[in-house]
């Protein structure tokens, strides 16, 4: 799944960067470019654990 995000970013952030120097800025493109890099981060971030998790398991 990694393999399929990442490319898509980075794809995201070009388009974004490009649209932000163009002398026509379409501010739909712009949002969303990052809105499909913040959903990008999430599913990255997603499978990152928590460092309170092993405080959380003692609580229980």
């Amino acid at each position: 799944m990694r393999k399929f995000i990442i490319p898509i970013m980075v794809i995201a952030i070009i388009v974004a960067l490009y649209e932000q120097v163009s002398a026509e800025k379409n501010v739909y493109i712009m949002v969303l470019a990052i809105v499909v890099f913040m959903m990008g981060m999430m599913q990255l971030s997603a499978k990152t654990p928590s460092k309170n998790q092993d405080k959380e398991d003692e609580n229980v």
